[in-house]
């Protein structure tokens, strides 16, 4: 973040101001989800409005786990892209997603589920140098589904 206000600072001397001043590493406690009410996306009304990813998985014969990462435009449903691959990163999405501006104008909203490589600070970097908003949409767990 003091990157993005342009200013280039050393990590090790921001760590020794943070710990001077008394402040301590805070750790983070993963959240309890609780089932709530989904909201409905507002309507899109062009194509390269509203762009939606997500991550399939699947498994080889040979008992190897394989991933697809799919880009999909909301309004012409068009599935801009398909990744196949063993691992695929925060980084390897903002590279992909640049291959595809090359082809197609630029989206105004990306949605995505709160997976590591959405929320990862290459793709953060990578929106925020272009200016696409990104939308991280919850959605509640298959068992509090099946609950209601």
């Amino acid at each position: 973040m003091l990157k993005r206000e342009g200013l280039e600072v050393n990590h090790k001397r921001v760590y020794r101001i943070y710990r001077a001043e008394g402040l301590a590493v805070r750790r983070k406690t993963r959240k309890k989800l609780v089932a709530g009410e989904r909201g409905n996306k507002p309507p899109v009304f062009a194509s390269n409005q509203r762009w939606s990813m997500d991550f399939m998985s699947d498994q080889l014969a040979s008992g190897q786990r394989f991933r697809v990462l799919n880009v999909v435009d909301d309004f012409t449903r068009k599935c801009l892209i398909m990744h196949v691959g063993t691992s695929i990163t925060g980084a390897d999405v903002a590279r992909l997603l640049s291959t595809v501006l090359a082809l197609s104008a630029q989206p105004a909203m990306i949605v995505t589920d709160n997976g590591p490589e959405f929320i990862s600070k290459a793709l953060d970097q990578w929106s925020h140098e272009r200016r696409i908003i990104q939308h991280f949409n919850w959605s509640a767990p298959r068992e509090l589904d099946d609950m209601k």
